[in-house]
C-alpha cells in the first residue's frame, strides 16, 4: 500500500461527512432545479458562507454540478438522492448519519468491548427501517428466484423490517398463498404503510422472535440479515426456532453479507464487523461455514450456499420424516 492509498483511508470520513450532511439538509431536494448560491442558501436556511463550502464540495464529488453561477443535481443524484424517485437512497443515508456518533466512539468501544450507547427517536428509527428497504428493493427480485418459492404455499419473513422480500415473495408470480412478516410492533407500523403503498397483500405477526413464538406450518422461512445482529449462541437458537416452526420438507433459507471465515475481506463484511461491535453486545458478520454449522446441528440437511451480487444465501430443509 503506498501512502496516498493509506491517507484515502484517514481522511475517508471527509466525503462521508459531506454526503450524510447534504442530505440532512435536504440539498438534493432544493436543488432538482438550478439555483444560485444565495437562492440555495435562503431555501436550506443555510448560511451563505456554509452554502458555498458544502455545494463546491458535492461538485468535486460529483453529485452537484455547477453551470455559471448556478449549482444543481447531476444524474445520478436525482435518481438516488431526491425523495419520491423510485431508487430514493436517502432513507439509509439519514441511518448512516444516525450511525455517526456511535461510530465516532469506536475508540472506546474498543477499550471496553460494550456497544456505543445511542438513544433512537421516531425519527431515526423510521429511516433505519425504511433505509432497508432502499437497501432491499433492488436485491429482493434475485434473492427470491434463488430460494425459488415452487411448492411454497405459506411462507414466513422473519425480522423482515419493512416486508421488502415478503413483498416480493407476495407477487403473483410465486403463486404463494400467503406471506407473514414477523417483526416487532413499531416495525410492523411503518411494513403496513409499504405493503399498502405497493397494493401488496401481506399478514403481520408482531412480536420479539428470541422470546415470543414465531408460529408454525411454514414451507418457507426467510430470514435475511438478522443473524450479524446476534452472538452465534443466540443465532443457534433463532435458527432451532426456526426448525421447529417449519412443515416437515420445508426449507430454510438466510441471507447474509459476505465475509471470508477469518473476517479480514472483504473490505464491506470486515467493517461491517465493527458496525456490529459498535452496534450490538454480541454481533458480527459470519461465514456460510458458521451459518451452515448451525443449520446442521439445528437438524437441516440439504445444507448449500450460492453466492448473490451483494450478499450470499444459505439454504436447509428439514427431514420430511
Amino acid at each position: 500500500m503506498e501512502l496516498n492509498e493509506l491517507a484515502n483511508i484517514w481522511r475517508g470520513f471527509q466525503s462521508s461527512r459531506v454526503m450524510l450532511t447534504a442530505v440532512e439538509l435536504g440539498v438534493f431536494e432544493k436543488l432538482k432545479k438550478p439555483k444560485t448560491i444565495k437562492e440555495a442558501a435562503r431555501v436550506l436556511k443555510t448560511s451563505l458562507r456554509g452554502t458555498e463550502v458544502l455545494l463546491k464540495a458535492l461538485v468535486a464529488l460529483k453529485v452537484l454540478k455547477k453551470s455559471g453561477q448556478r449549482y444543481s443535481n447531476t444524474p445520478v443524484a436525482n435518481r438516488y438522492l431526491v425523495k419520491g424517485a423510485s431508487e430514493y437512497h436517502g432513507d439509509i443515508i439519514r441511518h448512516y448519519s444516525g450511525m455517526w456518533n456511535s461510530w465516532s466512539n469506536l475508540t472506546e468501544v474498543v477499550r471496553t468491548g460494550e456497544p456505543s450507547p445511542r438513544s433512537r427517536d421516531k425519527k431515526s428509527f423510521e429511516s433505519f427501517i425504511m433505509g432497508m428497504h432502499n437497501l432491499s428493493i433492488k436485491r429482493a427480485p434475485e434473492l427470491v428466484r434463488a430460494i425459488n418459492m415452487d411448492g411454497v404455499t405459506h411462507a414466513l419473513d422473519l425480522g423482515g423490517g419493512p416486508g421488502t422480500n415478503a413483498m416480493e415473495m407476495a407477487k403473483p408470480v410465486h403463486k404463494v398463498e400467503k406471506v407473514t412478516l414477523f417483526d416487532y410492533p413499531e416495525t410492523l407500523k411503518i411494513a403496513r404503510k409499504v405493503a399498502r403503498k405497493d397494493g401488496t397483500k401481506l399478514h403481520f405477526k408482531a412480536g420479539d422472535f428470541t422470546v415470543d413464538s414465531i408460529g408454525n406450518s411454514y414451507d418457507l422461512i426467510l430470514v435475511s440479515q438478522i443473524y450479524h445482529a446476534y452472538s452465534e449462541e443466540a443465532s443457534l437458537e433463532i435458527t432451532k426456532k426456526c426448525h421447529d416452526a417449519l412443515v416437515p420438507g420445508g426449507r430454510i433459507a438466510i441471507q447474509e453479507f459476505v465475509v471470508s471465515k477469518d473476517r479480514t475481506s472483504p473490505p464491506g463484511g470486515a467493517l461491517f464487523s465493527v458496525n456490529m461491535l459498535v452496534g450490538t453486545t454480541g454481533g458480527n458478520t459470519y461465514h456460510t461455514s458458521h451459518i451452515a454449522s448451525w443449520l446442521r446441528e439445528a437438524g437441516f440437511v440439504k445444507v448449500k450456499s450460492k453466492p448473490l451480487r451483494e450478499t450470499v444465501l444459505v439454504v436447509g430443509s428439514k427431514r420430511k420424516s
